[in-house]
């Protein structure tokens, strides 16, 4: 997925910034990241609030293989429905969803930090 097709498919959110990272891209709006591209597949930024809502709509959740864990590690980032990967509109509610998902998220590591 080359950059230009993944600010379109973003537009209804905003401007987003897209960073490479580990082989793959970090996509970012107002500073915060939330969404990836792992192996070419685009996976957005998801929590225990939103994550009910992918999982209803049959996405799948990203897990990759820890060879130092030996064991499949889950991360927060779950699969596009097929229609929000064609069309912008339809993306649109889902980057909604990945950003308040990606703000809960800054503001629960902020809070923890701030409790230490």
């Amino acid at each position: 997925m080359d950059d230009d097709a993944i600010a379109d498919l973003f537009a209804g959110l905003g401007p987003v910034q897209i960073r490479r990272m580990f082989g793959g891209k970090g996509i970012y709006h107002q500073g915060t990241i939330i969404a990836v591209v792992v192996d070419g597949e685009l996976l957005l930024k998801a929590d225990a609030e939103s994550a009910p809502t992918f999982q209803a709509a049959g996405c799948r959740r990203w897990n990759y293989g820890s060879r130092s864990l030996n064991r499949p590690v889950s991360m927060p980032y779950w699969s596009v429905p097929p229609a929000a990967l064609d069309d912008a509109e339809e993306m649109t509610p889902w980057a909604r969803l990945a950003f308040q998902a990606a703000l809960r998220s800054e503001r629960t590591r902020e809070t923890g930090k701030k409790a230490r």
